[in-house]
């Protein structure tokens, strides 16, 4: 979700800044005095729009993935618009089985940590990534397309009108109070600026971006791996009691690509780079990361009438709404 209207000094450790916006339910992790702050240093996520219409259609020759309940996204409709994959990647996603439902309604989510886990389980369970018949991981993700993925798979699991999670929105002229429905057609893509844009690199598929002061700089929005190392270095500096570099966990994940390379001495090694940046490279980095969000806008919006209907973007029963239907009215007899 973009906000880059805001204070950016304000705001440097909510990382993208967007799960505060869907979930607005976390708190501070049991046991844990210091988990707020880690919260406002890494949490983010990020929305777009995937094509469903074609989960719902018969077709007479279905393939044997569709067969085996396999369904392949296309790339085109994430936030990212698959622009930092390898070209010939293919994501296929199905239906959360009952135990995997099981496993994700025991989510805490009181506990950031906790609720992290449980996405992350849905989305590697349900989600495989293929390139040239070889199998990628989940974690090669991009953290923002990770929301849509979770909303299409629960689309193929409750499939039926009553399980869809209903928001109360209105029109912008008259005002009338409309039903909006939380669903990938009606999320709002942000727009990377045109300036940053205008650096992307088709052949590397990533952001390399030319500056005077700071030489050639490859950076692109994190994926699931590396936030997930992130996670374990905030936590390590955290049980350890050692003071956080706040601008350096703003901008680590922007500049750490490969999670699989992103262990401590790693992100040691990189923290010991950052501090060797002058004043003008470190403020390009910063500013280039604060305008590389991708995602969706804090609102929903659906034509209603001729005119525009928003509602807020939320999960009016907590984050496992998602696949805990909170409305039994549609069950009961």
């Amino acid at each position: 979700m973009s906000d880059n209207n805001k204070n950016h000094d304000s705001d440097a450790m909510k990382h993208l800044d967007a799960k505060d916006q869907i979930n607005k339910r976390t708190q501070e992790e049991p046991n844990s005095g210091e988990t707020d702050a880690m919260i406002d240093e890494i949490s983010s996520a990020g929305l777009g729009k995937v094509k469903m219409d074609k989960f719902s259609q018969q077709r007479p020759d279905k393939s044997a993935d569709e067969m085996l309940g396999w369904h392949t996204l296309d790339k085109e409709t994430l936030p990212s618009k698959g622009k930092f994959y390898p070209t010939d990647l293919i994501i296929q996603i199905r239906s959360a089985k009952a135990k995997e439902i099981r496993h994700f309604s025991t989510m805490d989510e009181n506990n950031y940590i906790d609720m992290e886990d449980k996405l992350n389980s849905i989305v590697e369970s349900c989600t495989q990534l293929t390139v040239d018949n070889k199998k990628l991981s989940y974690k090669d993700l991009l953290e923002e397309d990770r929301i849509i993925i979770l909303l299409s798979i629960r689309d193929l699991s409750f499939p039926e009108p009553e399980n869809k999670i209903i928001l109360k929105g209105k029109t912008e002229k008259t005002k009338r109070q409309v039903d909006i429905e939380l669903a990938v057609k009606n999320l709002v893509p942000s727009v990377v600026p045109a300036e940053i844009e205008a650096y992307y690199s088709e052949r590397e598929r990533t952001y390399v971006i030319k500056t005077r002061s700071a030489g050639t700089i490859r950076m692109q929005p994190p994926t699931i791996g590396v936030m997930q190392e992130i996670t374990q270095y905030l936590k390590d500096r955290q049980e350890k009691e050692v003071d956080l570099d706040r601008a350096f966990v703003q901008v680590l994940p922007y500049i750490a690509d490969d999670w699989r390379k992103l262990n401590l001495p790693g992100i040691f090694n990189l923290e010991v780079d950052y501090k060797s940046w002058d004043e003008k490279k470190f403020m390009v980095i910063y500013r280039l990361a604060e305008k590389m969000k991708i995602g969706v806008e804090t609102t929903l919006e659906q034509e209603y009438d001729g005119e525009i209907a928003t509602a807020p973007l939320d999960f009016p029963g907590g984050i496992k709404s998602l696949f805990i239907i909170s409305d039994l009215a549609g069950e009961l007899l």
